[in-house]
């Protein structure tokens, strides 16, 4: 199974990866430390990437897409409609 579809919910220092097939059935969930995020996106197949725009998200974008990934920033208030609680990375966001 491809990932065609990647959440990343960015932090301090730990990121939350989240993805899913072509069907949108979830694959795929990681913990990854901000050292790891160029690695795993380097070798991870061409998809889209999701990414909550805050003040480090142009950043990640342009590393991440410099990988030949296609990312897209989403505004805060279209992200909280996923959020099924309180705020907690691991276990705030709704299936994808």
């Amino acid at each position: 199974m491809a990932v065609k579809v990647i959440g990343l919910d960015t932090a301090k220092h730990v990121f939350q990866v989240h993805g899913a097939d072509s069907s949108g059935r979830a694959i795929l969930h990681k913990r990854l430390r901000r050292s790891q995020i160029p690695e795993f996106f380097s070798n991870l197949p061409k998809c889209l990437v999701g990414i909550e725009a805050t003040q480090g998200a142009h950043y990640w974008s342009r590393v991440i897409g410099s990988f030949g990934h296609e990312v897209r920033l989403v505004a805060p208030q279209f992200v909280k409609p996923y959020l099924k609680g309180q705020k907690n990375d691991a276990g705030c966001r709704s299936d994808l």
